[in-house]
C-alpha cells in the first residue's frame, strides 16, 4: 500500500513517511539526525540501549531494515550512508557495528556483530553479503546451537568493495581499497588496493 500511496503521489509520500518514522525511531530512543529518508518500514529488536543505534545527518534507507541490538552492543550509521532494502544489522556484548561514512549498502546484506564490525569511508557492500565478527562453536557432543560463539573484530577498510553474495568471516582485515569478487569467502587478511576473488578468497591482481 504504502508503494502504491508514493506512485501516485510521485514519491512526494515518502518525504511525509520518512518524517513519521523519524518521530517513532526518536521515540524508543533511537538517535536520527537531519535529512533521514527511508522507504520501508524498519524492524527493532532492541534488547539493549535504543540509544546506542545512531543514524547520523543524510542517511537514506531504500527499503525495509532490521536493526537488533542486544547487551551493551551499538549501531551507527555515519553521515550519507545509503542503505538498501532487506538488511540485517546486529550488534550485540560491547561490540560496535558501524557504517562509515559515504558508505552504501546493497540489498540483502547481513551484519552479525558480538565484537567489533566497522565498515570504512566509501565502501560499496554488494547485495546478499554476510559479514560476521562471530561464530558459532562446533563440538561433537554438543548441539551447535547450545554451544555459544567465538567472537573477533572485522575491520573494513576505507574504499573497498565486496561485490554480490561475499561472506566475511571473524577476524578478518579488508585493507584499504581492496575488491573482493562475486561469491567469495574472504578468510584471511587482504593487501592493499588488492583484487581478490575465490573461496577462500585469494589475490589475483591488484588496483592500478
Amino acid at each position: 500500500m504504502l508503494k502504491l500511496i508514493a506512485l501516485i503521489t510521485k514519491g512526494y509520500y515518502w518525504k511525509f513517511h520518512s518524517i513519521v518514522i523519524k518521530v517513532i525511531l526518536n521515540a524508543y530512543g533511537v538517535k536520527v539526525g537531519k535529512g533521514f529518508y527511508i522507504e520501508g518500514v524498519p524492524k527493532l529488536k532492541i534488547r539493549g540501549q535504543a540509544n546506542n543505534i545512531v543514524i547520523e545527518d543524510q542517511v537514506s534507507v531504500l527499503g525495509d531494515i532490521d536493526l537488533r541490538n542486544r547487551e551493551n552492543g551499538r549501531i551507527h550509521f555515519c553521515k550519507n550512508v545509503t542503505v538498501e532494502g532487506n538488511c540485517r544489522f546486529v550488534a550485540a556484548r560491547s561490540g560496535l557495528l558501524e557504517i562509515g561514512e559515504g558508505s552504501i549498502v546493497a540489498t540483502g546484506a547481513i551484519f552479525n556483530g558480538g565484537d567489533n564490525l566497522i565498515i570504512g569511508k566509501k565502501c560499496i557492500v554488494g547485495p546478499r553479503c554476510s559479514i560476521n565478527a562471530n561464530e558459532h562453536v562446533f563440538k561433537k557432543d554438543t548441539p551447535v546451537r547450545e554451544a555459544g560463539f567465538v567472537h573477533k573484530p572485522v575491520i573494513i577498510e576505507d574504499d573497498c568493495w565486496l561485490a554480490a553474495n561475499v561472506v566475511v568471516v571473524k577476524g578478518v582485515t579488508l585493507a584499504k581499497g581492496s575488491i573482493v569478487g562475486a561469491g567469495s569467502v574472504v578468510t584471511k587478511n587482504t593487501a592493499r588496493y588488492s583484487i581478490n576473488v575465490g573461496a577462500p578468497a585469494r589475490k589475483i591482481s591488484e588496483r592500478n
